[in-house]
């Protein structure tokens, strides 16, 4: 099996599994939260960087030396972006496997050969701008697709990079482009920004590993360089919570989720906090916050969809996929869902139109919404005028 479709596989798989779908959306609840300064300090306990011998995006000799041998940096931009993807991806050089287990460094990725997203974008990004390249870090949303692992539920998020080719075009390079990513959501974000997700990334890891201490000091480490990371807010709620320490679980929620009005994971953990302390009439209100949230957002109506395709509901899988459709108008895979259930009923008419229009959608938008296997598009900027979070979400039981 290559590559690509395993990852598609993997990807199609925990998309079933999805539970809370998060848009632009904002979630219409009142939390009635104002921050607290003392408790603030309490989780913004650090005065530095805890671990400033970790520098994700440095390289070593060797890896210099590698990329030496195959890129002259007399070439043009194009030629450097297309070795540099060969490079990584290629058999006959590094073949870079993907991995969701760690998250690691660029070194790290050359040496190893595999890493999730966040570690194979900080190698190429090394690389990239190493040889002169123009190459930053961008966030991405992608349909969200839950992961259990252990009593953890791990909502992946995506981070790809970006850059200028010339004035006019720029390139994206992503190393799993079957990942279904809701268009046109992608935002640069800073070196450091990658640096704060990359130290969220490690504080789950040693979640899923049960280390809820070594993760506390991760996630500390993060919001010391960004505490405006909601995700980080998130996150440390649940060491804390799984630490015993109540108090700085349900404040770090409700922080992550003042700082993002759209964060419906830290709103679920609210419900689910409230729900453990037998405050049952506050965890209703958030969890019909999260539904009425979610029957706005067309990826939501889509699962459903699905669900009711898979169990030979049609009407009902229509009506659902006719709803994502009212909500987003231009998502081809809505209506390939469609032609996909009226090839079942065996109406024709109705089949051909659905391909028809999701056609044309991908012909118009070829650049934004067709994957490609060479991980690289490029894209003209007069064409296209538009331009989410990366690491890993928890949910705790």
């Amino acid at each position: 099996m290559s590559k690509l479709n395993y990852m598609s596989n993997r990807v199609t798989a925990l998309i079933i599994a999805v539970l809370v779908l998060s848009g632009c959306t904002v979630i219409d609840v009142d939390i009635g939260f104002t921050p607290d300064a003392e408790l603030t300090k309490r989780v913004l306990v650090l005065e530095a960087d805890e671990f400033p011998e970790i520098i994700p995006l440095y390289l070593n000799d060797e890896v210099k030396n590698y990329v030496d041998r195959v890129i002259n940096r007399k070439m043009n931009p194009r030629r450097k972006l297309e070795l540099l993807r060969s490079m990584l991806f290629d058999d006959e050089y590094l073949s870079i496997d993907y991995s969701d287990q760690y998250t690691q460094t660029a070194v790290e990725v050359f040496e190893s050969r595999a890493g999730n997203c966040l570690s194979v974008i900080n190698l190429y990004i090394a690389m990239a701008r190493y040889v002169g390249v123009d190459a930053n870090f961008q966030t991405v949303q992608v349909r969200p697709a839950w992961d259990r692992r252990g009593s953890l539920f791990v909502l992946s998020q995506h981070v790809n990079a970006t850059g200028k080719v010339s004035q006019r075009n720029t390139y994206i390079v992503d190393f799993t482009p079957a990942i279904a990513l809701q268009q046109l959501t992608s935002k640069i974000v800073t070196d450091s920004h990658a640096r704060a997700l990359y130290f969220v990334n490690l504080g789950v890891e040693q979640m899923i590993a049960g280390d809820f201490e070594s993760a506390l000091l991760y996630l500390q480490n993060a919001l010391w360089i960004n505490p405006e990371l909601s995700i980080g807010w998130n996150n440390i709620g649940t060491a804390y919570k799984r630490l015993g320490d109540l108090e700085l679980a349900e404040y770090s929620y409700q922080m992550a989720f003042k700082l993002d009005q759209t964060n419906a994971t830290a709103i679920n953990n609210l419900a689910r906090y409230y729900n453990a302390q037998g405050e049952e009439e506050l965890a209703s209100t958030y969890r019909r916050a999260i539904t009425r949230f979610s029957r706005k957002n067309p990826y939501y109506h889509f699962n459903l969809g699905n669900t009711a395709y898979q169990s030979g509901s049609h009407k009902e899988a229509i009506r659902h996929y006719r709803r994502a459709i009212r909500i987003k108008e231009l998502e081809p895979e809505f209506y390939l869902a469609l032609a996909r259930v009226y090839s079942q009923i065996g109406n024709d008419r109705m089949q051909n139109q659905m391909i028809s229009e999701a056609n044309e959608m991908l012909a118009e938008n070829s650049e934004i919404y067709q994957p490609s296997d060479q991980k690289i598009r490029f894209i003209d900027e007069l064409t296209i005028m538009r331009s989410t979070s990366a690491g890993f979400s928890i949910i705790a039981h």
